[in-house]
């Protein structure tokens, strides 16, 4: 085995490891039973939940639950919204940052509130302090726990007998906050600060190179932020540079730190499903599919990462990995795993400049965003995207076998398909439908930094980023023009609520239905075919759609390259 494959395995083992064990805790949490926590939180959770007038009692249908994100979901982008354009008259802003502009201000906390955190600034330049930790990293737990909690309210719709109900959306936010967000980011922000990740309220520090110039040297309160930003697949580093800033990612073993709890609560979500279903096999089925997806990107990544750009080669003579672009403590294979896992779970944070990658693994990257960051995804969200894919996966295999289309029992009929399919195409929608208008409007044209394919790649990356909830970046595109941070702001919305809202439907639509028990001739969601059939499923709706798109960047850069041409 050779050391990459070794540090997969590894990395492999430890996730799903703690995911596991996390989605036994998971479950207790979500169904209402004790936890360990529970003396020292449940204080916490009946005072907010008084103070919401609500309880576990006052359960709600798939319209108010809608209702309730959508609500909740909008107070936090008002006020989101006037903590960036007041900035400037507030306290906590020892660098007397002024405010940011309207249309940033826009595109910022919609970027937030839709757990996007598609950054078109530099954190520790345009954000005071008290914008990063009031702003920013509230709704860095409140924008994650947005989607676990919608996710809960989708596998309620899937086991519900009948009742309609999906549960209350508040008391589901409060506990994956207080439950589960709160303490790992606790322990995750600790070990960060022991690893060497600042966690100050004081000025930038003024410092003297060896060779005698002034150096200013930003610090803040990064620690707690960066946590977040992982474990809830939030992505909106402290600073401009993401986690490829020596503040911010530090050591080899916060680096791993963060890469684990990237894909930590995602992986979990597949088991908690198995658990909830009453049916272990379930989630694992999901898993398989998911994995399949992710470890076969992750080779597409790392293997032309690790052979280098043959055009250098042949200029220099010099072989060896792809090095531009990534940071030397990393090198090319944790540059490839954490490429692999933060557009592949809805995170978008970065170690390593994705502008700066082979054009096979752009292409990879691209792929993992626009089936709809379904390959384990952002914390619940990639989960109930990945449910979109069975309903339509089951469909398909009732209209191959001639049957009527069941999944645990129940029957997936014309009103769960048109909601999914409706869900499905925001996607191409967002990504392909804006895409063109910034690839043609003059003033949108501005922001490419590169000629040829490359150049689409950057502007689908860029819509795809967006759309997708992701929030990473080819780094060379000018992404702050006001025409992309207001359409990249509508992309987003798209993106977040076309599909929360139409999967929130089917579970409301499928808790009205009491399961048939299982026949001779109900086809198993559990086995190998079930995986294939899903994998299949995500391949051909999703990667499919954006073929041709794909052929004029990414896959016109690589035939481009073996030819010698460069641009």
């Amino acid at each position: 085995m050779s050391s990459d494959h070794l540090v997969f395995t590894l990395y492999a083992v430890v996730t799903v490891g703690l995911a596991w064990l996390l989605a036994v805790y998971m479950h207790r949490v979500f169904t209402g039973q004790r936890v360990w926590s529970s003396p020292a939180i449940a204080p916490l959770e009946r005072a907010f939940l008084a103070a919401a007038g609500t309880g576990p009692d006052r359960v709600q249908g798939w319209a108010g639950y809608a209702m309730a994100v959508l609500a909740f979901n909008l107070a936090g982008f008002v006020f989101l919204y006037a903590v960036l354009r007041l900035q400037g008259m507030l306290p906590g802003n020892p660098q007397g940052i002024g405010p940011m502009s309207a249309d940033l201000a826009f595109n910022t906390a919609i970027s937030f509130v839709t757990n996007t955190n598609w950054q078109a600034y530099s954190g520790e330049v345009q954000l005071s302090y008290l914008s990063q930790m009031v702003g920013l990293t509230v709704q860095n737990f409140v924008s994650a726990a947005t989607g676990m909690a919608v996710a809960v309210a989708v596998i309620r719709g899937f086991v519900a007998t009948g009742t309609g109900k999906l549960g209350n959306f508040w008391v589901d936010l409060v506990r994956a906050v207080l439950y589960v967000l709160l303490p790992l980011s606790i322990i995750a922000a600790l070990v960060l600060i022991w690893q060497g990740v600042p966690q100050s309220l004081g000025a930038s520090v003024r410092a003297t190179t060896l060779e005698g110039a002034q150096q200013i040297i930003a610090q803040g309160p990064a620690a707690s932020q960066i946590a977040i930003k992982q474990l809830g697949t939030n992505g909106g580093g402290f600073f401009g540079v993401n986690s490829a800033h020596p503040l911010e990612n530090p050591t080899i073993l916060s680096n791993m730190i963060q890469s684990v709890s990237i894909l930590l609560i995602p992986v979990a979500f597949c088991f908690l499903f198995g658990r909830m279903v009453n049916d272990r096999r379930q989630g694992w089925a999901i898993f398989a599919a998911m994995g399949v997806l992710f470890v076969a990107g992750l080779l597409l990544i790392n293997a032309p990462e690790q052979a280098g750009n043959p055009l250098l080669t042949q200029a220099t003579g010099i072989t060896g990995p792809n090095m531009e672009g990534k940071e030397v403590r990393f090198g090319a294979t944790l540059s490839a795993l954490w490429a692999q896992a933060t557009t592949a779970a809805s995170n978008g944070s970065v170690n390593a400049m994705h502008d700066s990658f082979m054009p096979v693994s752009g292409l990879v990257m691209l792929l993992n965003m626009q089936v709809g960051e379904v390959i384990f995804g952002g914390v619940g969200a990639g989960f109930y995207g990945m449910l979109l894919y069975v309903v339509l996966a089951v469909f398909l295999a009732g209209l191959m076998v001639g049957r009527t289309p069941e999944y645990l029992g129940k029957k997936i009929e014309g009103r769960e398909v048109a909601l999914a399919v409706l869900a499905f195409l925001s996607m191409p929608l967002g990504i392909l439908v804006f895409g063109a208008l910034a690839a043609t409007v003059p003033s949108a044209l501005s922001a490419v930094q590169d000629a040829g394919p490359h150049g689409l790649s950057e502007i689908l990356y860029a819509y795809s980023s967006a759309t997708g909830n992701n929030g990473s970046a080819f780094g060379g595109y000018g992404a702050a023009a006001p025409f992309h941070t207001t359409l990249q702001g509508i992309a987003m919305l798209l993106g977040r609520y076309a599909i929360i809202i139409p999967m929130l439907a089917v579970a409301g639509s499928l808790s009205v239905k009491t399961p048939a028990p299982a026949t001779a001739g109900t086809f198993p969601t559990h086995g190998p075919l079930f995986v294939v059939l899903l994998t299949l499923s995500v391949l051909i709706l999703g990667a499919l759609t954006f073929f041709p798109a794909l052929v004029l960047g990414p896959i016109a850069e690589h035939v481009s390259m073996l030819g010698g041409q460069s641009f």
